[in-house]
């Protein structure tokens, strides 16, 4: 079915389906928080159906679990077992959350009301008197983080409490095989910007006989020891289900790719604040600003752009003296203990730099570390499950003041980020992976044009894979 086709199929088959059948849909597809509206769903849809590889299976998929075999037939000219056939090698879909779709149908109201009831203590009372289904409870489990594709034995235990034992087995015969390929994963993937380390602490040699494109440099944000004890946790994978995925802040102190790193970040569905020509009392302004609004803190991560002159490892903005701004002090401003409501989600950090000389500082002192207070939000910190540099993605990228000198100059760096980051949007890929794309522009960039180098720095702390999509 060509696009134009699968288009009109999405608007019929939007306009066919009952509320109750949307939100299923919306949490099919992994989105958990947004208005369930014909619009909206439409809008969904088509946002998927362009960026997936199978668009026509994804779309027939959600209708076989929704069991609506008259849409199969009427819009999309297929039946049960034609899209089951198709389904035998490759679902779409994820399986976790098509089990507890499943789970959802298969439950009566009194075993519902039997789970609202044993989990009166761990969910608010508000929220438990709006519960109209499983999926209710499910979704706010997975807010709390106590329930995820990889982390499904409070569910297990819960059905088996309320007498569900054939539900518990369900769940259990998923987490068994999440299990299994787990551990055929771990023997073929060793994901990440530090080597993993062999028993007398030395590089392995699969790492070391890996080329790398430029080098890297390694500095601020801590390194990560990675052992065997903890490849599990990097199989695991942050969410982003709320909308928007969180906030990006965009400081722009040179003025010429802002808007285009606006333009990406809203297509990557986030709250974008974009702010130019700042000084660097301006822009602690406008970080600190961002806790002013909660809002800006209740997504599933943030992002900060920082373009400016700079010297090492500070920032003038638009000053022309001074220490500047630390970039570390930057990181520390969000971090779990400088604002909990951070805590456990993932940080990302993209800095374009424009080097200026060193000179002694005058008349302007650099900004001391309590002058960085922040209103991250109330309540119990998870500072003593998270470390506080964890979540952290921090790629740094530095050139020549020269640069800006070329008439309507461009940033390598952020040209090869953003079109990175589309690329890994449609094909939905690892941070760490699209990121290996924009080393690979650098490396061919500085290869030809050895008088405009240009510097990269990438490390982090991240915990779990990060999909952008």
């Amino acid at each position: 079915m060509a696009l134009p086709d699968q288009l009109q199929a999405i608007n019929q088959t939007a306009e066919a389906l009952s509320s109750c059948e949307r939100r299923r849909i919306f949490y099919l597809c992994e989105i958990l928080d947004t208005d369930t509206s014909v619009a909206c769903m439409k809008d969904m849809l088509k946002s998927k159906v362009t960026c997936h590889e199978r668009g026509q299976l994804f779309l027939t998929e959600l209708m076989l679990q929704l069991r609506r075999f008259d849409i199969l037939k009427k819009v999309y000219n297929t039946n049960r077992d034609e899209v089951e056939k198709a389904l035998i090698h490759r679902k779409v879909l994820p399986r976790f959350r098509v089990l507890m779709a499943n789970i959802n149908e298969d439950m009566a109201n009194e075993d519902l009301n039997s789970v609202k009831f044993l989990l009166g203590s761990t969910l608010p009372r508000e929220m438990m008197e709006k519960v109209q289904s499983f999926l209710d409870v499910i979704i706010e489990l997975e807010k709390l983080d106590i329930v995820s594709p990889e982390k499904v034995d409070f569910v297990e235990e819960c059905f088996r409490n309320i007498g569900r034992v054939d539900l518990a087995k369900k769940v259990t015969a998923y987490k068994m095989s999440v299990t299994i390929e787990g551990h055929s994963s771990l023997q073929q993937r060793h994901r990440g910007p530090y080597p993993f380390s062999t028993p007398n602490g030395s590089p392995s040699r699969q790492q070391t006989s890996q080329p790398r494109p430029l080098h890297i440099a390694t500095e601020n944000v801590p390194v990560p020891v990675h052992t065997e004890q903890n490849l599990q946790t990097q199989l695991e994978r942050y969410k982003l289900n709320t909308n928007p995925r969180g906030v990006c802040v965009i400081i722009d102190c040179v003025g010429n790719d802002g808007d285009m790193l606006e333009q990406t970040f809203k297509a990557l569905h986030f709250n974008v604040v974009l702010s130019k020509w700042l000084c660097v009392d301006e822009t602690l302004s406008v970080l600190r600003g961002l806790f002013r609004k909660r809002e800006n803190l209740e997504g599933d991560s943030f992002v900060c752009c920082i373009i400016s002159r700079g010297m090492a490892d500070h920032f003038l903005g638009t000053d022309s003296y001074g220490v500047g701004l630390h970039l570390d002090k930057v990181r520390r401003l969000f971090t779990a203990d400088a604002c909990p409501m951070l805590a456990g989600k993932p940080k990302l950090f993209f800095i374009q730099r424009y080097s200026v000389p060193e000179f002694p500082p005058r008349a302007r002192m650099e900004h001391r570390d309590e002058d960085l207070e922040t209103d991250g939000g109330s309540g119990p910190s998870r500072c003593d499950v998270i470390p506080t540099d964890a979540d952290v993605f921090w790629s740094h990228c530095w050139t020549d003041e020269r640069q800006l000198e070329q008439g309507h100059h461009r940033s390598v760096y952020l040209k090869a980020l953003t079109d990175a980051l589309h690329k890994g949007q449609r094909r939905n890929t690892h941070l760490v992976d699209v990121h290996t794309e924009v080393n690979g522009a650098i490396f061919e960039h500085n290869t030809t044009n050895p008088e405009a180098q240009y510097n990269i720095d990438l490390k982090h702390t991240l915990r779990k894979d990060l999909y952008l999509q």
